[in-house]
């Protein structure tokens, strides 16, 4: 008989019950979601929850409704601790890893969860590294595009201080999920018509993505699988003008690594969430379809939602790119399921089927 294809979320996320976060969060001002479970809070901002399956019963019924198999929860952008006091972002830290550790050991079928680190303070970043796959169990290292270090200068991610932790990756054999947020903390601009949502964001991706590759960490660390959220868009349509950079100003660039030599490579994953097929399409001729996997970055909405006005539904882009012979059935099933197995197990065939076999029950 022939094995059932899976559909698995490569991005997604989940909040707590309003009742689970622990209240020095909400004291401190750091994060939480009010009773009635209509906005999640920090201090001075707030956003609507746009939609029920930001919980985890009306998530899994969300899924269920969807035929979605199993799905990636990310760490919430809200808690990567930039600009918290120490102690107070060991804490949040903390909770968010031991939170999404709950939900994938109680629901082993349906979650893959990631955790976080603050690569602020690369030796603790270690330590909760260490604590977070071999007491919890986790294979999935979340970090921001870019973060504050100690003296509030902001930085990529991707900067030659973090070398321990991406060492530690390599060894653990991880998956590392890229995305990005707090741009408009770094960023001179007026935080109007969600600018930094829309536009800066997948700039931020194109950053780290430029980083990631000019240090050439994708050969430098084997074990270490990175994909970018929102199918770093933007560095797909910039690999021209990086290129030529590249070799118009060498003295820029002396000991780097060429970006031609990580176009299509098997390490750097990106996931489809690019909103049309014509930038799917793009994404795909760049990187060849085994570099990418689905991500809905349900339940926001930016993610690919049910939507009436968007005639938007979750896997919408690839039947789509179906339609318009983009793809063929082969590599939307392998966007769907292999690619996404692939990102975070590697290679080890043992933790491919122990996941496969995790998700099937």
């Amino acid at each position: 008989m022939e094995k059932r294809k899976l559909r698995i979320n490569g991005h997604s996320h989940l909040l707590p019950y309003p009742e689970e976060i622990p209240q020095f969060m909400q004291d401190k001002g750091i994060f939480w979601v009010d009773k009635d479970r209509k906005f999640m809070l920090q201090k001075d901002w707030n956003r609507p929850i746009t939609d029920s399956s930001f919980f985890l019963n009306e998530k899994l019924a969300w899924m269920e409704n969807f035929k979605i198999d199993h799905a990636v929860v990310l760490n919430l952008s809200q808690l990567y601790g930039n600009g918290l006091r120490v102690e107070e972002m060991k804490q949040a830290l903390r909770f968010q890893n031991d939170f999404n550790a709950k939900v994938q050991h109680e629901n082993p079928s349906k979650f893959t969860c990631g955790f976080v680190v603050h690569p602020g303070f690369v030796r603790g970043a270690c330590w909760e590294i260490e604590r977070c796959v071999e007491e919890l169990g986790m294979q999935l290292l979340c970090l921001p595009t870019h973060y504050m270090d100690t003296i509030g200068t902001w930085r990529c991610i991707f900067d030659e201080e973090n070398e321990p932790i991406f060492e530690l990756a390599n060894k653990y054999n991880l998956a590392v999920e890229i995305h990005p947020y707090d741009g408009e903390k770094f960023i001179k601009l007026e935080n109007t018509s969600w600018r930094f949502h829309l536009i800066w964001m997948l700039a931020q991706c194109a950053d780290a993505y430029h980083f990631l590759t000019l240090n050439g960490y994708q050969d430098k660390y084997p074990n270490m699988r990175t994909c970018f959220a929102h199918g770093g868009q933007l560095a797909q349509i910039n690999l021209g003008r990086r290129i030529q950079g590249f070799d118009g100003r060498p003295d820029l660039f002396e000991g780097k690594s060429h970006p031609r030599k990580a176009v299509g490579h098997r390490n750097i994953f990106f996931d489809t969430l690019v909103h049309d097929t014509g930038g799917l399409q793009l994404l795909i001729k760049n990187q060849g379809y085994k570099q990418v996997l689905m991500g809905l970055d349900d339940p926001y909405p930016l993610g690919e939602m049910e939507s009436e006005k968007q005639s938007s539904y979750p896997g919408k882009i690839l039947d789509l790119a179906m339609d318009r012979e983009i793809i063929n059935e082969t590599e939307r099933d392998a966007i769907w399921e292999d690619n996404v197995i692939q990102w975070l197990c590697g290679d080890d065939q043992n933790a491919k089927d122990k996941l496969v076999k995790r998700i099937l029950g």
